[in-house]
């Protein structure tokens, strides 16, 4: 017999369900609705009135008057609201900085408003309601619930409280969640990752935990912690452990790995947040990729990312996208981020609705010799080559080795291995004929001697907790880049004597 609160959960998720279904059903009129709003909203600001936007009729108008931009180029707007001005990029002033970290800006302070921050919380709301309607599971909500985040500690700058995204969100948990979320206040505030991650062990172990959620790799950190306390599988520690949601990184490299810390399957919610906007979640368990959040005040452009860095690229809607193209997600905001390239690359799945996978960093590739190789092509690649072998990875970067001391060049995989190969230069043989199918100027370049196959350096027992550890990016939001297009993490691995 279910409690009251897990048939409420069910009442609510038919509900929301409806709700969905009528502006997934009509995406271009819902696209078109988010669009007249957000330049009629900003069209008073200095952003607005820099832009014309009162003039601004079409989308063809838009892409006129307002160029595709990334943080540094939107900075000098951005200072001037960090300033403490009002009515810059959205009208008034933010209600919070999400403080993320930059790589040629140092500090990033993306806007968190007023009519952004609900959008947020309905989406992660909304991801789980959508589990309950397909799957009628909704027991989970009596037992405890862990969100692995950063610390809500907030503090103010100019008038505006700033702190990480995850921090933020933790303000606002529903009341009717208060009592099921775990950690307590006081350990998420511990600023230190590993001494929060084992005060949360000692917190959770005599609770019965049903809902698991956080970024893979940290929450991988928390599970390995739990076995080495208790000897047990985490699926037999927590006996009602039944749902892991996740975001920030693909799951099918950990996946093998965590169904044998956890010592069985359980099913997973795969979301898409953000500082700029939560963009996606997985709506159906069967079906591959996250539903596009159409409604949720934020206006989509797509350009094909071969052509991204071309003098004009062209910008296209959702009209026009096609499945399985590589594209480069533009995001206008209600949060006052315009034409603003949050530098993800994304793939649709599915048209009717609109389901998109994230495929890989705008930055993060290699291209060192032309072959322009995505995150997505060797996740797929390590997976397919590891697929019906008892081998398990914990972690992988790749970096060109554009000067080897000897043949010619090639792609250096760095991989942690929870369960190694027998035979090393098998696996990468697999892997290279994995990529070389999925990519072809990749195996153009092997074909024609311009490369040698790819080569594996095997990285220590926790090595890759160790280097981000190094970098002051241990825990959080923070994620491994899985592709660099330089060797600046290949050589940190080197010097801090973390390869094998």
């Amino acid at each position: 017999m279910l409690s009251l609160k897990p048939q409420l959960a069910k009442l609510f998720a038919k509900s929301i369900r409806r709700s969905i279904h009528k502006w997934s059903s009509k995406p271009v009129e819902t696209q078109h609705y988010v669009f007249e709003n957000l330049i009629k909203d900003a069209s008073e600001t200095v952003f607005g009135k820099d832009h014309h936007f009162s003039e601004i009729k079409t989308y063809s108008d838009f892409k006129q008057n307002v160029p595709i931009r990334d943080y540094e180029d939107l900075k000098p707007y951005v200072d001037r609201v960090v300033a403490g001005e009002q009515d810059i990029l959205w009208k008034g002033k933010p209600l919070y900085f999400a403080k993320t970290s930059g790589t040629t800006s140092g500090a990033k302070y993306i806007p968190l408003t007023k009519e952004s921050m609900p959008t947020h919380v309905e989406a992660a709301r909304n991801a789980i309601l959508m589990y309950i309607a397909e799957t009628g599971n909704s027991r989970f909500v009596d037992g405890k619930m862990i969100f692995l985040q950063g610390s809500p500690v907030l503090t103010e700058k100019n008038g505006v409280q700033l702190g990480r995204l995850s921090g933020i969100v933790a303000h606002y948990v529903p009341k009717y969640l208060q009592k099921n979320r775990m950690p307590s206040w006081e350990t998420n505030c511990i600023e230190d990752w590993e001494t929060k991650v084992s005060a949360i062990v000692d917190e959770t172990l005599p609770e019965d935990m049903s809902v698991i959620s956080g970024i893979p790799s940290w929450v991988q950190m928390y599970f390995e912690k739990i076995q080495e306390k208790t000897g047990q599988k985490v699926g037999d520690v927590f006996k009602n452990f039944s749902l892991f949601i996740f975001g920030g990184v693909n799951y099918e490299p950990y996946r093998s790995k965590f169904e044998n810390l956890i010592g069985r399957k359980v099913d997973s919610i795969e979301l898409y947040p953000a500082s700029e906007g939560f963009f996606a979640f997985q709506d159906l368990q069967k079906e591959k990729g996250m539903l596009l959040q159409l409604n949720s005040g934020i206006f989509y452009e797509f350009v094909r990312a071969e052509h991204f860095f071309d003098e004009s690229p062209e910008r296209i809607t959702i009209e026009q996208v096609e499945l399985d193209v590589n594209y480069v997600m533009i995001i206008s905001t209600n949060a006052g981020l315009w034409a603003y390239n949050i530098g993800d690359t994304i793939q649709f799945t599915s048209l009717k609705p609109y389901r998109i996978i994230v495929s890989g960093r705008i930055k993060h590739f290699i291209s060192a010799f032309g072959e322009h190789v995505i995150g997505k092509e060797v996740e797929h690649a390590l997976k397919e080559s590891t697929a019906s072998t008892t081998i398990q990875v914990s972690e992988f970067t790749v970096a060109p080795q554009i000067n080897p001391e000897s043949g010619l060049p090639y792609h250096e995989w760095f991989i942690e291995f929870e369960k190694p190969p027998g035979d090393i230069s098998e696996l990468a043989k697999k892997i290279d004929q994995a990529l070389q199918k999925q990519n072809s100027y990749y195996f153009d370049l092997i074909e024609g001697k311009v490369l040698q196959p790819l080569k594996i350096t095997t990285i220590k027992k926790n090595g890759f907790q160790d280097y981000m550890k190094s970098v002051g990016k241990l825990g959080g939001q923070n994620k491994l880049p899985r592709l660099s297009n330089d060797r600046k993490i290949a050589d940190a691995l080197y010097d801090l004597k973390l390869v094998k």
